[in-house]
Protein backbone atom coordinates (compact mmCIF):
# COMPACT_ATOMS: atom_id res chain seq x y z
CA UNK A 1 0.00 0.00 0.00
CA UNK A 2 2.65 2.55 0.75
CA UNK A 3 4.57 1.49 -2.42
CA UNK A 4 1.96 2.27 -4.65
CA UNK A 5 1.25 5.79 -2.60
CA UNK A 6 4.79 6.46 -3.34
CA UNK A 7 4.13 5.88 -7.17
CA UNK A 8 1.47 7.52 -7.46
CA UNK A 9 2.83 10.68 -6.06
CA UNK A 10 6.05 10.28 -7.67
CA UNK A 11 4.34 9.85 -11.20
CA UNK A 12 2.28 13.07 -10.22
CA UNK A 13 5.38 14.18 -9.78
CA UNK A 14 6.84 13.57 -12.85
CA UNK A 15 3.51 14.47 -15.23
CA UNK A 16 4.16 18.15 -13.33
CA UNK A 17 7.49 18.52 -14.42
CA UNK A 18 6.59 17.33 -17.83
CA UNK A 19 3.76 19.69 -18.12
CA UNK A 20 6.00 22.35 -16.66
CA UNK A 21 8.98 21.88 -18.90
CA UNK A 22 7.23 22.28 -22.29
CA UNK A 23 5.94 25.16 -21.14
CA UNK A 24 9.15 26.72 -20.08
CA UNK A 25 10.19 28.82 -23.55
CA UNK A 26 13.57 29.11 -24.44
CA UNK A 27 15.11 32.55 -25.03
CA UNK A 28 15.93 32.31 -28.65
CA UNK A 29 18.51 34.73 -30.02
CA UNK A 30 17.42 36.80 -32.70
CA UNK A 31 20.80 37.30 -34.51
CA UNK A 32 21.14 40.42 -36.93
CA UNK A 33 18.48 42.61 -37.94
CA UNK A 34 17.89 44.77 -40.66
CA UNK A 35 16.11 47.91 -41.14
CA UNK A 36 16.36 47.54 -45.02
CA UNK A 37 17.11 50.50 -47.74
CA UNK A 38 13.08 50.14 -48.81
CA UNK A 39 12.00 49.95 -45.17
CA UNK A 40 11.15 47.06 -44.16
CA UNK A 41 12.26 45.24 -41.15
CA UNK A 42 14.07 41.48 -41.41
CA UNK A 43 15.03 39.31 -38.58
CA UNK A 44 12.41 39.82 -36.02
CA UNK A 45 8.71 40.54 -35.05
CA UNK A 46 9.68 42.62 -31.94
CA UNK A 47 9.92 45.91 -33.80
CA UNK A 48 6.85 48.32 -35.46
CA UNK A 49 6.99 50.34 -37.97
CA UNK A 50 5.10 53.38 -38.39
CA UNK A 51 6.14 55.11 -41.71
CA UNK A 52 10.08 55.85 -40.70
CA UNK A 53 9.70 55.17 -37.22
CA UNK A 54 10.79 52.19 -35.61
CA UNK A 55 9.50 51.27 -31.96
CA UNK A 56 10.41 47.96 -30.10
CA UNK A 57 7.78 46.24 -28.68
CA UNK A 58 10.02 44.27 -26.22
CA UNK A 59 13.36 43.32 -25.16
CA UNK A 60 15.25 41.38 -27.82
CA UNK A 61 18.53 39.45 -28.34
CA UNK A 62 20.65 40.46 -31.48
CA UNK A 63 22.32 43.19 -33.03
CA UNK A 64 20.36 46.19 -35.03
CA UNK A 65 21.73 46.93 -38.17
CA UNK A 66 20.08 50.69 -40.12
CA UNK A 67 20.30 50.93 -43.88
CA UNK A 68 18.08 53.69 -44.36
CA UNK A 69 17.82 57.20 -44.04
CA UNK A 70 15.79 59.63 -42.15
CA UNK A 71 14.79 56.55 -39.51
CA UNK A 72 14.09 57.21 -35.49
CA UNK A 73 14.93 53.88 -34.03
CA UNK A 74 12.69 54.19 -30.67
CA UNK A 75 13.75 51.26 -28.15
CA UNK A 76 10.79 52.49 -25.66
CA UNK A 77 12.56 51.73 -22.74
CA UNK A 78 13.38 48.06 -24.14
CA UNK A 79 16.87 46.65 -23.78
CA UNK A 80 18.90 45.57 -26.52
CA UNK A 81 21.21 42.25 -25.70
CA UNK A 82 24.39 40.99 -26.66
CA UNK A 83 26.50 38.15 -26.25
CA UNK A 84 29.85 40.19 -25.87
CA UNK A 85 30.95 39.34 -29.66
CA UNK A 86 29.01 41.63 -32.07
CA UNK A 87 28.06 45.16 -32.27
CA UNK A 88 24.48 46.86 -31.02
CA UNK A 89 23.59 49.30 -33.27
CA UNK A 90 25.34 49.49 -36.84
CA UNK A 91 25.00 52.95 -38.68
CA UNK A 92 27.22 53.09 -41.91
CA UNK A 93 27.26 55.03 -44.80
CA UNK A 94 23.50 56.26 -44.08
CA UNK A 95 22.07 59.78 -42.48
CA UNK A 96 19.96 61.23 -40.04
CA UNK A 97 19.52 58.44 -38.15
CA UNK A 98 17.88 58.76 -34.57
CA UNK A 99 18.57 56.01 -32.13
CA UNK A 100 16.35 56.98 -28.52
CA UNK A 101 15.29 55.77 -25.15
CA UNK A 102 17.07 52.17 -25.62
CA UNK A 103 18.81 50.03 -23.51
CA UNK A 104 22.20 48.54 -24.89
CA UNK A 105 24.27 46.33 -23.40
CA UNK A 106 26.49 43.49 -23.59
CA UNK A 107 28.12 43.80 -26.81
CA UNK A 108 31.70 44.48 -28.13
CA UNK A 109 30.27 48.04 -29.03
CA UNK A 110 27.04 49.40 -27.82
CA UNK A 111 26.30 51.88 -31.10
CA UNK A 112 28.57 52.41 -33.74
CA UNK A 113 28.71 54.79 -36.12
CA UNK A 114 30.77 54.38 -38.83
CA UNK A 115 30.93 56.81 -42.64
CA UNK A 116 27.49 58.49 -41.42
CA UNK A 117 26.42 62.04 -40.82
CA UNK A 118 23.86 64.00 -38.82
CA UNK A 119 22.67 61.70 -36.70
CA UNK A 120 21.34 61.90 -32.95
CA UNK A 121 22.18 59.45 -29.79
CA UNK A 122 19.53 60.47 -27.60
CA UNK A 123 18.34 59.52 -24.10
CA UNK A 124 20.07 55.52 -24.22
CA UNK A 125 21.00 53.60 -21.13
CA UNK A 126 24.75 51.78 -22.48
CA UNK A 127 25.93 49.54 -20.18
CA UNK A 128 28.43 46.76 -19.82
CA UNK A 129 30.04 46.78 -23.27
CA UNK A 130 33.36 46.89 -24.60
CA UNK A 131 32.94 49.95 -25.57
CA UNK A 132 29.74 52.07 -25.31
CA UNK A 133 29.48 54.21 -28.63
CA UNK A 134 32.08 54.64 -31.10
CA UNK A 135 32.22 57.35 -34.19
CA UNK A 136 34.15 56.86 -37.39
CA UNK A 137 34.83 59.03 -39.99
CA UNK A 138 31.28 60.73 -38.92
CA UNK A 139 30.53 64.52 -38.68
CA UNK A 140 27.76 66.43 -37.77
CA UNK A 141 26.49 63.86 -34.75
CA UNK A 142 24.74 64.44 -31.27
CA UNK A 143 25.42 62.71 -28.44
CA UNK A 144 23.15 64.15 -26.22
CA UNK A 145 21.26 62.63 -22.64
CA UNK A 146 22.43 59.44 -22.87
CA UNK A 147 24.00 57.29 -19.58
CA UNK A 148 27.32 55.54 -20.19
CA UNK A 149 28.56 53.14 -17.74
CA UNK A 150 30.65 50.37 -16.80
CA UNK A 151 31.95 49.75 -20.45
CA UNK A 152 35.61 49.60 -21.08
CA UNK A 153 35.59 52.62 -22.69
CA UNK A 154 32.60 55.00 -23.33
CA UNK A 155 32.83 57.13 -26.70
CA UNK A 156 35.39 57.14 -28.62
CA UNK A 157 35.52 59.97 -31.32
CA UNK A 158 37.33 60.04 -34.61
CA UNK A 159 36.30 63.40 -37.06
CA UNK A 160 35.10 66.68 -36.92
CA UNK A 161 32.12 68.82 -35.72
CA UNK A 162 30.35 66.10 -33.67
CA UNK A 163 28.53 67.16 -30.22
CA UNK A 164 28.72 64.73 -26.93
CA UNK A 165 26.75 67.14 -24.92
CA UNK A 166 24.38 66.48 -21.17
CA UNK A 167 25.67 62.91 -21.32
CA UNK A 168 26.69 61.10 -18.09
CA UNK A 169 29.54 58.94 -18.52
CA UNK A 170 30.87 56.94 -15.35
CA UNK A 171 32.08 54.39 -14.14
CA UNK A 172 34.17 53.17 -17.38
CA UNK A 173 37.45 51.39 -16.26
CA UNK A 174 39.49 52.96 -19.27
CA UNK A 175 38.23 55.87 -20.72
CA UNK A 176 35.19 58.19 -20.68
CA UNK A 177 35.92 59.93 -23.97
CA UNK A 178 38.70 59.28 -26.16
CA UNK A 179 39.33 61.94 -29.29
CA UNK A 180 41.42 60.62 -31.76
CA UNK A 181 42.68 62.64 -34.85
CA UNK A 182 39.79 64.86 -34.36
CA UNK A 183 39.17 68.25 -34.49
CA UNK A 184 36.41 71.01 -33.66
CA UNK A 185 34.05 68.40 -31.69
CA UNK A 186 31.86 69.94 -28.94
CA UNK A 187 32.20 68.41 -25.57
CA UNK A 188 29.86 70.11 -23.14
CA UNK A 189 27.85 69.70 -19.94
CA UNK A 190 28.63 66.15 -19.08
CA UNK A 191 28.87 64.78 -15.95
CA UNK A 192 32.13 62.73 -16.51
CA UNK A 193 33.01 60.71 -13.14
CA UNK A 194 34.73 57.57 -11.92
CA UNK A 195 36.55 56.96 -15.01
CA UNK A 196 40.34 55.61 -15.38
CA UNK A 197 40.64 58.49 -17.80
CA UNK A 198 38.25 61.07 -18.30
CA UNK A 199 39.19 62.50 -21.44
CA UNK A 200 41.93 60.99 -23.67
CA UNK A 201 42.81 63.50 -26.44
CA UNK A 202 45.25 61.49 -29.45
CA UNK A 203 47.14 64.44 -31.73
CA UNK A 204 43.99 66.71 -31.93
CA UNK A 205 43.18 70.58 -32.06
CA UNK A 206 40.43 72.75 -31.71
CA UNK A 207 38.20 70.84 -29.55
CA UNK A 208 35.90 73.10 -26.97
CA UNK A 209 35.45 71.21 -23.85
CA UNK A 210 33.47 73.25 -21.25
CA UNK A 211 30.79 72.67 -18.52
CA UNK A 212 32.03 69.27 -17.96
CA UNK A 213 32.28 68.04 -14.12
CA UNK A 214 35.28 65.98 -13.86
CA UNK A 215 35.00 64.35 -10.62
CA UNK A 216 36.72 61.19 -9.16
CA UNK A 217 38.75 59.48 -12.29
CA UNK A 218 42.22 58.02 -12.11
CA UNK A 219 43.48 60.78 -14.78
CA UNK A 220 40.78 63.26 -15.64
CA UNK A 221 42.65 64.35 -19.06
CA UNK A 222 45.59 63.36 -20.73
CA UNK A 223 47.10 64.99 -24.02
CA UNK A 224 49.26 63.32 -25.98
CA UNK A 225 50.84 66.56 -27.17
CA UNK A 226 47.38 67.82 -28.25
CA UNK A 227 45.45 71.10 -27.33
CA UNK A 228 42.19 72.36 -27.09
CA UNK A 229 40.09 74.71 -25.50
CA UNK A 230 38.57 74.17 -21.90
CA UNK A 231 36.35 76.87 -21.27
CA UNK A 232 33.84 79.65 -23.54
CA UNK A 233 36.13 82.81 -22.71
CA UNK A 234 33.88 82.85 -19.67
CA UNK A 235 33.39 79.90 -17.52
CA UNK A 236 35.29 76.72 -17.78
CA UNK A 237 34.75 73.09 -16.29
CA UNK A 238 34.38 71.96 -12.29
CA UNK A 239 37.73 69.71 -11.34
CA UNK A 240 37.52 68.05 -8.03
CA UNK A 241 41.52 68.72 -7.67
CA UNK A 242 41.54 72.56 -8.44
CA UNK A 243 43.27 74.26 -5.46
CA UNK A 244 43.00 77.57 -6.64
CA UNK A 245 40.69 80.14 -4.45
CA UNK A 246 37.64 82.19 -5.51
CA UNK A 247 38.63 85.17 -3.60
CA UNK A 248 35.49 87.57 -5.13
CA UNK A 249 32.94 84.53 -4.58
CA UNK A 250 31.91 84.35 -8.39
CA UNK A 251 32.00 81.09 -8.64
CA UNK A 252 35.11 81.08 -10.96
CA UNK A 253 38.89 80.27 -9.67
CA UNK A 254 41.10 83.28 -9.43
CA UNK A 255 44.26 80.88 -11.53
CA UNK A 256 44.00 78.43 -14.13
CA UNK A 257 43.90 74.96 -14.10
CA UNK A 258 46.58 73.82 -15.29
CA UNK A 259 46.23 70.55 -17.24
CA UNK A 260 49.90 70.68 -19.05
CA UNK A 261 51.92 72.96 -20.72
CA UNK A 262 50.05 73.40 -23.95
CA UNK A 263 46.22 73.16 -22.44
CA UNK A 264 44.83 75.05 -19.43
CA UNK A 265 41.29 75.65 -18.42
CA UNK A 266 41.38 79.58 -17.97
CA UNK A 267 38.05 79.77 -16.04
CA UNK A 268 37.79 76.63 -13.85
CA UNK A 269 34.39 76.33 -11.90
CA UNK A 270 34.71 75.93 -8.11
CA UNK A 271 31.75 74.48 -7.62
CA UNK A 272 30.03 71.22 -8.92
CA UNK A 273 27.84 71.82 -11.87
CA UNK A 274 23.96 70.39 -11.07
CA UNK A 275 22.49 68.42 -13.94
CA UNK A 276 20.23 70.98 -15.40
CA UNK A 277 17.28 68.73 -17.90
CA UNK A 278 17.13 70.25 -21.62
CA UNK A 279 13.42 70.67 -20.81
CA UNK A 280 14.19 72.81 -18.21
CA UNK A 281 16.12 75.43 -20.24
CA UNK A 282 13.69 74.95 -22.98
CA UNK A 283 10.59 75.94 -21.07
CA UNK A 284 12.68 78.96 -19.30
CA UNK A 285 13.53 80.04 -23.05
CA UNK A 286 10.28 79.94 -23.85
CA UNK A 287 8.78 82.00 -20.75
CA UNK A 288 11.43 84.18 -21.15
CA UNK A 289 10.59 84.63 -25.14
CA UNK A 290 7.30 85.34 -24.22
CA UNK A 291 7.61 87.79 -21.10
CA UNK A 292 9.23 89.96 -23.20
CA UNK A 293 7.11 89.39 -25.89
CA UNK A 294 4.23 91.00 -23.55
CA UNK A 295 6.46 93.72 -22.33
CA UNK A 296 7.49 94.73 -25.90
CA UNK A 297 4.16 94.47 -26.88
CA UNK A 298 2.69 97.09 -23.77
CA UNK A 299 5.59 98.93 -24.53
CA UNK A 300 4.56 100.30 -27.93
CA UNK A 301 0.78 100.59 -26.82
CA UNK A 302 2.06 103.17 -24.28
CA UNK A 303 4.74 104.63 -26.70
CA UNK A 304 2.72 104.82 -29.19
CA UNK A 305 2.65 108.53 -30.63
CA UNK A 306 -0.67 110.54 -31.06
CA UNK A 307 -1.94 112.29 -34.42
CA UNK A 308 -3.99 115.38 -34.24
CA UNK A 309 -6.26 115.41 -37.52
CA UNK A 310 -6.28 118.37 -39.47
CA UNK A 311 -9.63 119.62 -41.10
Amino acid sequence: MKKSAFLLVLLLFLSVFMVSFLQIRVVKAEGIIYIRADGSIEGTDKIQRDGDVYTLISDINGSIIVERDYVVLNGAGYRLQGDGNENGVTIGINNNITVKNLKVSSFNIGIVIMGSNYNKILENIITDNFRGIDLTSSENNTISGNHIANNNDGIALENMYNNIVENTITNNSNFGIHIYGAGYNNIIANNITNNGRGILVSICYNNVIHHNNFVNSTNHVETDDSNGIWDNGEEGNYWDNYNGTDGDGNGIGDTPYIIDENNQDNYPLVNVIPEFPSWTILSLFLTVTLVVAIYRKKLSKTSKPSFILGS
